[in-house]
């Protein structure tokens, strides 16, 4: 409950949005409290407040310390050894930092103000329940050359824009740029297109360089946007394929093909997810497609066949093979717990006849051999019965 972080257990899910909530109402707090007025007349409230939010983030931090040794990668450790490591981890650093200043007012005498200011540091735990955070940490680390390389020629711009302008405008008298460091505010803000306009050249060769920058400015400051969201969809990219491949892989229509096919179909399969409940249908005008299940159960009933018992499906298992093929609406599928699906349509089925015949005639030849699941039910049945 605390570390795995099970998207579809309501226990986990609750932990998460309790403590978010804290988090932000601590942020909030915060802010309000620098406020003269309020905080004189609710000292007290703010007072309670964080004294509450201090012990159940002391719990917090002692419980995930305490039920680390249960991690796979410390199990079979030492218990201290464990947690020792445990504890050096960058999360955990920092919900320690987001209790210590509390903890050391008590030693030593702290200044309010800084005291405040330190509480600002719970708003970071926040990010060990964004998964997006961890996303981008993972796209600025994979980028940080790229990143570098970038910082490496701003830097370069900003002394190089900042030398000109000394040696253009320098020698004037009472001039701004008198110096390079002088010189390098103005060509910050220059080349970041903010233009403060509190230093600016005199001169027409001052100004016509200073055009010269902006534009610059314009065009390097747009790399590290353009590396962060091509690495963001790079990002995406390989997460969809790591899952829709493993959910492949699983899936029991697939059996027969080998890697390189099952890398070849994922080009045309869509990942999709279903709630609790809902009814499970094809986007657009056609209903024909093939549902394989990655994860949970659904509940099948078969259209021309009302009186047939429904039939549930789990992980690894398919249905609508005969859909797929003759383009009829079979069968009547809810999810009766969230689900992990990949699906085949159509269209995309058709694109694979166009791109890969070969790969397209063993699928077909599978599909045709596709039992029903309502026979595969019935075989069970009478397998149970004799």
């Amino acid at each position: 409950m605390l570390e795995a972080g099970h998207s579809h257990d309501w226990q986990s899910r609750a932990f998460e949005t309790v403590m978010a909530a804290l988090i932000i109402l601590n942020v909030i707090a915060f802010s309000i409290e620098t406020v003269p007025a309020i905080h004189d007349r609710y000292a007290v409230s703010f007072a309670i407040f964080d004294l509450v939010s201090i012990m159940i983030f002391t719990v917090e931090y002692a419980a995930r310390l305490w039920v680390c040794t249960e991690h796979p990668p410390f199990r079979g450790v030492q218990s201290w050894r464990a947690r020792l490591k445990f504890a050096r981890s960058p999360f955990m650093i920092v919900d320690l930092l987001a209790i210590a200043p509390f903890y050391l007012s008590f030693l030593m005498v702290v200044d309010l103000r800084v005291l405040r200011i330190f509480r600002l540091l719970r708003f970071f735990k926040l990010a060990r329940y964004s998964p997006a955070f961890n996303t981008m940490l993972r796209v600025l680390t994979r980028e940080r050359s790229a990143l570098m390389g970038v910082a490496i020629v701003m830097l370069g711009l900003i002394i190089i824009s900042a030398s000109l302008l000394y040696l253009i405008e320098g020698h004037l008298p009472g001039s701004e740029f008198s110096t390079v460091p002088e010189a390098m505010w103005w060509a910050v803000a220059t080349l970041t297109t903010v233009g403060y306009g509190d230093v600016t050249p005199e001169t027409p060769m001052g100004k016509l360089f200073a055009g010269v920058v902006m534009v610059a400015g314009l065009g390097f400051f747009a790399l590290p946007i353009g590396i962060i969201a091509s690495g963001f969809m790079e990002e995406f990219r390989r997460k969809e394929f790591v899952v829709t491949w493993g959910m492949a892989a699983r899936a029991s229509v697939f059996s027969v093909l080998n890697p390189r096919e099952i890398a070849d179909v994922l080009t045309v399969l869509k990942a999709r997810t279903a709630p609790p409940g809902s009814v499970i249908a094809v986007d657009g005008e056609r209903p024909g497609a093939l549902f394989m299940i990655g994860s949970g159960d659904v509940e099948i009933r078969d259209v021309d066949r009302p009186d047939l018992e429904p039939v549930n499906l789990g992980e690894g298992e398919f249905w609508g093979a005969r859909s797929l093929l003759t383009g009829e609406q079979a069968e009547t599928a809810t999810a009766t717990s969230t689900c992990d699906l990949i699906v085949l349509d159509q269209d995309d089925f058709k694109t694979l006849s166009r791109t890969r015949p070969q790969l397209y005639q063993r699928l077909l030849s599978c599909l045709a051999d596709a039992a029903d699941p309502f026979a595969v039910s019935a075989l069970q049945k009478d397998s149970a019965a004799s």
